[in-house]
């Protein structure tokens, strides 16, 4: 009686091994996952975009920057057109 006890205990101790060994590499692939969501959140992040429920939300980075340029353009074409209209002036005499 003794031997078809252990019989019976095998195979349902093999069917634990194997259900556990099934949930670890199941547990490291959730893991691995989840880094690489995070990562993958930090380099967007770093770009100024985040993921919300509602979807993709893109910040402006550099304002300060555009507006000096918006400023230096405008001074340009202040030049251009002021150059324009004396060359023009110019042609006409």
């Amino acid at each position: 009686m003794a031997g078809s006890t252990a019989s019976k205990i095998i195979p349902l101790l093999v069917l634990l091994l194997v259900v556990a060994g099934i949930g670890f590499v199941l547990y490291q692939v959730y893991l691995g996952a989840t880094k690489i969501r995070e990562n993958a959140e930090n380099s967007f992040a770093s770009r100024n975009v985040v993921f919300t429920k509602d979807g993709v939300k893109v910040g402006v980075k550099h304002v300060e920057n555009e507006r000096y340029v918006d400023a230096t353009q405008s001074w340009v074409v202040k030049a251009w057109n002021a150059g324009s209209a004396a060359n023009n002036n110019v042609k006409r005499r």
